[in-house]
């Protein structure tokens, strides 16, 4: 069947475009013959979306019979609520600065078909908000108010609200969309799942460098899964897919946990799932975590306001003070003065209400244990920064930084204990992918934090496996997807 246009009236639709079966709503929604075709892609363009709609049922039946539907049922409910709408696009709000900057008027409606505009200029503002929202058919309409753009409202449109003057231009952005999918189609046999990896090229820091990233995609590829590199835009794009991985570094309060939820909500097989981002992003959490369960770990305070004195008598000076959401070693500092640790404190409290407290280890490098699917994965040593006592050591720039190195084990070659403790410890946050780091004094080992997310570079981390690494991660997808597929067809 391959692409199927459903309207609630075929002369809804007078746009002819090649390889494309346009079929009226209660014909796809009744008839059998449209549910055998697995691999159809649907373009739900009825007339209204609402709940309970011929346009409703229609996404939400394509999803039950695997066709992806365009809008998806979950699209549906997130256009209903304009809160939504402005909390997806928030990160839109310079690109809309700019492109409407030159208008004179206070108010400003945009037409969007398939991604694009009549006027090229906003073509890119299109693709953005049609990548966020994902319905075929937009109308977004924006106010300016003291001298700044808002969106304030977009909704999906049916094909014959498109005005006269634009339906020719609706026709060729149409048949470029289409064309475009059919092209992508014929380079590759056809996949068995998709595969959405998350990154941000303009992080200095990623989770992976471009290296793995082409060896996560080979070794999905030959397992039979289409990669799609994605971005911080593509949100709504999240239903094409049936599996995604983050390769860019998690925070709670950031588009990657955004995304996170929204692959769950949407059925995908995610990692790392919120749960795991939302745990494993704050020491307070596991600092509690690690006490509760007895696994070893530097000797901790909780600190408030309240307790502040307390620090140096219980840990010594100098002690390591973090941040509750800190990561690559970025909101984590030593004091080594009493000075320097009230003006320190200071700062970390004017952000949370909790900081963690922690006594300083000072080892030549940290034990990471890797771990997937419950799992050890790899295990690296990763060597303090030069001149510095963390592994990263930051400079004034973002971009501005130095590693030490990293140096791979076999899991046989890494202490016994390194990698029990690391298994533990990733244990208690999930089935996700974790990397654990465990200081080693003398004969005793602290599990230092658990990392949802680890950081997986080609020459760095795959020292030992090689790309076998990649095949592993890619075959845990794998498995998922088919084990989630069964299980929905039961």
């Amino acid at each position: 069947m391959g692409v199927l246009i459903v309207v609630e009236n075929p002369r809804d639709w007078p746009l002819a475009i090649p390889d494309v079966t346009v079929v009226p709503a209660r014909a796809y929604l009744t008839d059998p013959a449209w549910s055998e075709d697995h691999a159809a892609r649907v373009y739900n363009l009825c007339r209204s979306y609402r709940y309970q709609s011929l346009g409703y049922y229609v996404s939400l039946l394509a999803e039950a019979r695997g066709h992806k539907p365009l809008p998806s049922a979950h699209t549906i409910e997130d256009l209903q609520s304009q809160a939504m709408v402005r909390l997806l696009t928030e990160d839109l709000d310079a690109l809309i600065q700019r492109s409407l900057e030159p208008l004179r008027s206070e108010r400003f409606e945009l037409s969007i078909y398939f991604g694009r505009n009549v006027a090229s200029r906003y073509d890119r503002l299109s693709q953005q908000l049609f990548g966020l929202l994902r319905a075929p058919l937009l109308r977004a309409n924006f106010e300016r108010s003291k001298g700044q753009w808002q969106l304030k409202r977009v909704r999906p449109i049916a094909a014959n609200d498109i005005p006269e003057g634009h339906m020719d231009f609706a026709v060729e952005a149409a048949s470029a969309y289409f064309s475009g999918r059919k092209r992508r189609a014929r380079r590759r046999a056809a996949p068995r799942y998709d595969l959405a990896i998350l990154v941000d090229p303009e992080n200095p820091e990623p989770a992976s460098n471009p290296r793995a990233l082409q060896k996560f995609g080979r070794a999905a590829e030959g397992l039979g899964l289409d990669v799609e590199f994605i971005t911080r835009a593509d949100l709504g794009r999240l239903g094409e897919f049936d599996a995604l991985f983050i390769r860019d570094t998690t925070f709670v309060n950031h588009y990657t946990y955004r995304f996170s939820r929204r692959a769950a909500a949407e059925g995908l097989v995610v990692i790392d799932d919120p749960d795991s981002i939302l745990k494993c992003n704050n020491k307070v959490y596991l600092a509690e975590l690690l006490a509760r369960h007895r696994l070893p770990a530097p000797k901790t305070l909780m600190v408030h306001r309240d307790n502040v004195a307390e620090i140096a008598p219980y840990l010594q000076l100098p002690c390591v003070l973090k941040q509750p959401d800190s990561s690559f070693s970025m909101g984590v500092v030593k004091a080594e003065t009493e000075a320097e640790l009230q003006a320190r404190v200071r700062a970390l409290l004017e952000r949370s209400e909790l900081i963690v407290a922690q006594e300083w280890l000072p080892t030549e490098f940290d034990w990471r244990v890797g771990v997937l699917d419950r799992r050890v994965l790899f295990v690296c040593r990763y060597y303090m920064a030069p001149g510095h006592w963390q592994i990263v050591k930051h400079g004034e720039q973002r971009r501005d930084y130095v590693e030490g190195p990293t140096v791979a084990y076999s899991i046989g070659e890494a202490p016994e204990e390194v990698v029990r403790l690391g298994l533990k410890a990733a244990n208690l946050i999930g089935d996700g992918f974790y990397g654990v780091d465990i200081k080693q004094v003398g004969g005793r080992c602290y599990v230092i934090e658990i990392n949802d997310n680890p950081n997986v570079d080609a020459g760095n981390e795959d020292g030992v496996l090689k790309d076998a690494l990649y095949r592993e991660v890619m075959g845990v997808f794998l498995r998922r997807i088919e084990s989630r597929k069964q299980g929905a067809a039961r």
